[in-house]
């Protein structure tokens, strides 16, 4: 995958979408296409598509609109109609249409101690026939600047803001998802980090959020008493998880809250239960100060394979091709992305860029 990187720093929605338009408008467009033809191979209906797209656009312009007019403003000025481009950010709803993937996305950790800065982890593990382009931006909005990492097109996933919150991003399935449109997941990833400044803000905001499809999001907060906790949503309801007494923060792609777990749809040969051990035995005992500290702690031994890495199986059809895209950690305390296109065991050796 290839990182671009934008700064913008007008506040107006509408300026900023046509800013991103302006500069990746080849990348937006061929997501667009790309996700619609992943839609279809899924099985599913061009009808679905379109309904989904928009009913999840309207429970977003009610619930944050300037993330709407920012991503209405975005395909007007790239000339597409807006529910192709909402399609594309709500692409956890559409995909909630077809039955779960056997795999999920991504492996976080996160950990949390007295007098330290959070040490925080995770891949992105995406199908790499769409994700070609990635983008990391960093915008203003009010007084609060947010640094991200998104797919071309769509509003938001992992990012840090200045205030010193940060979010990471992992799918979840349950057996109410369903076709309705709820808010997209990533626009409230995105919406965490504009809008909330300490995790007390951060589960406030997202209290009475109506989705349709799953999704975590770990909030981290590095101020002077250091905080994280996974929130879970499913149309069920929204649960906070607590981090765990010795201060890690852990989550693969299945729910934790037990109420949440009783309904969890991930197929029985996923990979996210074999990856939460992998989490809990690597780090118990681990001292990590900063996230290339918890990659080397994270990579497997003696030069092998650690279950968090997903390389691609090239005879496997692209919609079930997986990989390690990124790995991505957030310094709450310095406003900044670590981040490495690499897996995790890669990363570990070649290091990561700071954005």
């Amino acid at each position: 995958m290839r990182l671009h990187t934008l700064v913008t720093s007008t506040t107006d929605p509408a300026a900023r979408g046509r800013l991103l338009a302006d500069a990746f408008g080849s990348q937006i467009r061929r997501n667009v296409a790309d996700y619609l033809g992943h839609f279809a191979a899924k099985g599913i209906e061009a009808d679905t598509v379109r309904s989904i797209a928009v009913a999840s656009h309207d429970a977003l312009r009610a619930w944050d609109e300037p993330l709407a007019v920012e991503l209405d403003a975005q395909a007007d000025a790239l000339g597409i109609e807006r529910w192709q481009l909402a399609a594309l950010n709500a692409r956890t709803e559409v995909l909630a249409a077809a039955p779960p993937s056997r795999e999920g996305e991504c492996s976080t950790a996160v950990v949390v101690r007295p007098g330290a800065a959070p040490a925080t982890l995770q891949t992105w593990d995406w199908h790499p026939h769409l994700a070609a382009d990635g983008l990391l931006h960093e915008l203003t909005t009010g007084n609060r600047g947010v640094k991200l990492f998104a797919e071309f097109g769509m509003s938001g996933k992992i990012g840090v803001n200045s205030d010193g919150l940060g979010v990471h991003f992992n799918i979840l399935s349950h057996q109410e998802d369903h076709t309705g449109g709820g808010v997209s997941v990533h626009s409230i990833a995105r919406s965490v980090l504009e809008r909330a400044a300490t995790l007390e803000e951060a589960v406030a905001l997202t209290a009475d959020v109506e989705v349709s499809a799953s999704t975590v999001l770990t909030v981290v907060e590095g101020g002077a008493a250091p905080r994280a906790a996974s929130i879970e949503f499913s149309p069920r309801g929204r649960r906070v998880v607590s981090r765990t007494e010795d201060g890690w923060v852990l989550h693969t792609n299945h729910f934790l809250a037990e109420d949440l777990h009783d309904g969890d749809t991930m197929p029985a040969d996923s990979t996210t239960a074999e990856r939460f051990a992998y989490l809990r035995e690597a780090t118990s005992g681990l001292t990590a100060a900063t996230s290339a500290d918890l990659a080397r702690g994270l990579a497997c031994p003696a030069g092998g394979e650690s279950v968090l890495g997903m390389r691609p199986d090239p005879a496997a059809p692209a919609i079930d091709r997986w990989e390690s895209l990124l790995t991505i950690g957030l310094d709450v305390r310095d406003f900044a992305l670590i981040y490495s296109t690499e897996d995790p065991d890669t990363a570990a050796i070649s290091g990561f860029d700071t954005f």
